[in-house]
């Protein structure tokens, strides 16, 4: 699930097969029968990487009791949850901080070749634009999904430029 389409364009392309277009205000109650349709069973694991409300409402709404809920996204500081279903279906929910001890693995992936980064670094930014490439990744424009600051000047390993 995600926010954005073009967010899960790509992930189709990327291997995903199944996707939903979320909004922030639809209510998880409603979205979870069209995920049991589309994943025909509820599944045991729901990873939550939007970190939007509603998709971690979903997430804990779609999961089979006694399975696990892995929230990734950073959200807000404070969401409205459904606890008490929660509690009384066995549900874990395990909050996880995306980047402790993923680099060996992200590294890993990467140099296999397994995972096209490429695609998913939509923007480039010299160092001196910073602002406006957190303006961007906040924002999302232009369909930013990965925004990659340079440090360095660019050189044949990293020439594009935005």
């Amino acid at each position: 699930t995600d926010l954005v389409q073009h967010r899960l364009d790509i992930a189709k392309e990327l291997g995903a097969t199944h996707t939903l277009l979320l909004t922030r205000d639809e209510k998880a109650e409603q979205v979870v029968d069209c995920v049991r349709h589309t994943m025909i069973e509820d599944p045991d694991i729901s990873i939550d990487c939007c970190g939007a409300e509603s998709s971690t409402r979903l997430a804990i709404f779609a999961t089979r009791a006694g399975g696990v809920v892995v929230i990734v996204g950073m959200g807000p500081p404070e969401m409205k949850l459904p606890l008490f279903n929660a509690l009384a279906r066995e549900i874990d929910i395990r909050g996880v901080f995306r980047y402790c001890n993923d680099y060996s693995a992200a590294l890993s992936l990467v140099a296999s070749g397994r995972v096209n980064v490429k695609r998913l670094v939509t923007h480039h930014f010299d160092i001196q634009d910073t602002q406006k490439a957190f303006d961007t990744a906040r924002n999302g424009k232009g369909g930013a999904i990965k925004v990659m600051i340079h440090v360095q000047p660019r050189n044949t390993n990293n020439p594009v430029r935005c």
